[in-house]
């Protein structure tokens, strides 16, 4: 029996749940480990030999390690081709080419202002630090421009790489849940037609389910 894949971090945290979100569309095995950040132990030497920056996640695999979320989904793809779902990171060049430009998209455009606002709306009052109203506002205004070019595109297509769900669309999952369900930003997303549809289907898929059921068990 093969060894499971070690995924570092908790849960709780956005870029472990996109990578725990893609193992479970490719069916791969994997132990998921705790890591305290409050504690500080992303930080410590033993950590960092397989994270160099001391973030999460961290993930192993057969002797190997990697960091960065999107660089380890792919590399899952890769591996696992055979494995779950086959189409989530193409099946041909053109299908992959147009799912990298949503992802290089998502981590550039979408990514940013939306990993702010993340952390002012929902991170921020459970750690008891204020919000930068200003800030909010900056990038409310920039997500706003992201999902209007996202409306249009997928008026489109079903999905924003195409009509089959892929790493791209899965890709958006971790930083939308927080806004949709914690913030009291959701009508960003679901007063847009074409976008709130989008969200309600892949939010229902049930690897993402069993995600936020590991983060609503097992916490940060």
């Amino acid at each position: 029996m093969a060894t499971p894949v070690k995924v570092y971090g908790p849960a709780m945290s956005t870029a472990v749940s996109r990578v725990l979100a893609c193992l479970l569309e490719k069916n791969v095995d994997f132990q998921l480990v705790p890591v305290n950040l409050a504690k500080g132990e992303h930080k410590k030497p033993d950590f960092r030999k397989i994270q160099p920056f001391g973030q999460v996640p961290a993930f192993e695999d057969e002797g190997i390690s990697l960091f960065e979320s999107r660089a380890i989904c792919r590399y899952i793809c890769e591996k696992y081709t055979d494995k779950g779902n086959k189409g989530l990171y193409g099946t041909n060049p053109v299908a992959r080419a147009s799912i990298d430009q949503w992802l290089e998209a998502e981590g550039q455009r979408f990514n940013p202002p939306s990993s702010v606002l993340v952390f002012q709306l929902a991170f921020a009052p459970r750690m008891k630090i204020k919000q930068d109203q200003v800030v909010i506002k900056q990038n409310e205004e920039k997500l706003s421009k992201v999902l209007g070019i996202y409306e249009k595109r997928l008026g489109e297509t079903r999905f924003l790489a195409g009509d089959e769900f892929s790493l791209a669309d899965l890709s958006h999952l971790p930083n939308t849940q927080y806004l949709v369900t914690t913030s009291g930003r959701g009508e960003m997303f679901t007063s847009k037609k074409n976008v709130g549809r989008w969200w309600n289907e892949i939010s229902s898929r049930h690897s993402w389910k069993n995600v936020v059921d590991m983060q609503n068990n097992k916490g940060a």
